[in-house]
């Protein structure tokens, strides 16, 4: 049996060697995102369970709990602090509890926080990209199939975004939407579909001068099919790969504006949030509170950028 295009796209990325890093790397942190409350040591909203008797604590440590207390209530009905029956990776017989990655300046478990920030990173990628894709194909399909007024006016939007650096711009943009979640997806969204624009104008103006293009005007098709039944398609591949590299973008992005105090908001816990509450422990004995939420990032932007390398390795029909 035939492997379908999906598959076969999936097997070349696998045998591919950055390929392969990215998606198994890109795969741990999407399963701990997905099962995150389930992971979780802190079960707590945003794991945002305080307890500043125990702020700053290494990595491995236990932290005594009351007697009786329930541990993950939330997902499962096992056990209680000092139960015989409480799995030793997360309760100890004595009744404490343990942090494999330590805590906070505020007492919070980092364990629980990572996990939950990598959602945040995944879902602002993820819609940021969507909103680029949104915006940027259709306008940069229309402007390259049809040209004139609307080209010249996309083509001055295009120089008009490019002539601001793009950090400053979101900066612009969230100031304007107000500090939030959401308002760090719209705002990268709104940044990122300039680039999504000028890929498929240039892609489009190069292939409507194929010869199945002028085959399919001479059969007298409309300009909407020839656009978008022969000429789109061929610009998915290369839209696969600015994707991966602007899912990676949008991921620095939103923790550079967590760091500046204007992306998720606390208690929400999110990468560039933690990086900044910690970044002075990095001269001090606890230096990984700033580290373990650094190389998350960096492991995450590194997968897509791996994933992006190899898409255009495995896509690329000269190879």
């Amino acid at each position: 049996m035939d492997a379908t295009p999906r598959q076969s796209l999936l097997r070349r990325l696998w045998r591919h060697g950055l390929g392969k890093w990215g998606l198994l790397i890109m795969g741990f942190w999407l399963l701990l995102a997905l099962g995150a409350y389930v992971l979780a040591t802190d079960d707590s909203p945003n794991a945002n369970r305080m307890n500043l008797a125990f702020a700053a604590q290494s990595m491995g440590s236990e932290l005594p709990l009351t007697p009786g207390e329930r541990v993950q209530s939330r997902h499962w009905n096992w056990w209680l602090v000092g139960d015989e029956s409480a799995p030793p990776w997360l309760a100890s017989e004595e009744g404490h509890l343990r942090m494999w990655l330590g805590t906070d300046r505020y007492g919070r478990d980092v364990w629980s926080r990572l996990i939950l920030g990598a959602r945040i990173s995944l879902s602002v990628g993820l819609i940021s990209v969507f909103i680029s894709l949104l915006i940027g194909l259709p306008l940069g399909a229309l402007a390259g199939y049809y040209g004139g007024w609307l080209d010249r006016i996309l083509q001055s939007v295009i120089q008009i975004f490019w002539s601001i650096p793009t950090f400053l711009m979101v900066i612009a943009l969230s100031f304007v939407l107000g500090k939030g979640f959401w308002q760090v997806f719209i705002a990268v969204g709104l940044t990122a579909w300039v680039e999504v624009a000028r890929l498929v104008r240039g892609q489009v103006l190069s292939i409507k001068e194929a010869e199945f293009v002028q085959a399919a005007e001479v059969l007298g098709y409309s300009p909407w099919r020839i656009l978008t039944k022969h000429i789109v398609p061929q610009v998915i591949p290369a839209l696969i790969v600015l994707a991966a590299s602007q899912f990676a973008s949008a991921i620095l992005l939103e923790s550079g504006l967590s760091f500046l105090g204007i992306g998720a908001q606390p208690p929400m816990p999110s990468w560039g949030g933690m990086i900044k509450d910690h970044y002075a422990y990095l001269l001090t004995g606890q230096a990984h509170l700033a580290l373990i939420p650094g190389m998350a990032l960096a492991s995450l932007v590194l997968a897509f950028m791996s994933l992006g390398t190899a898409l255009r390795d495995v896509l690329d029909v000269r190879a």
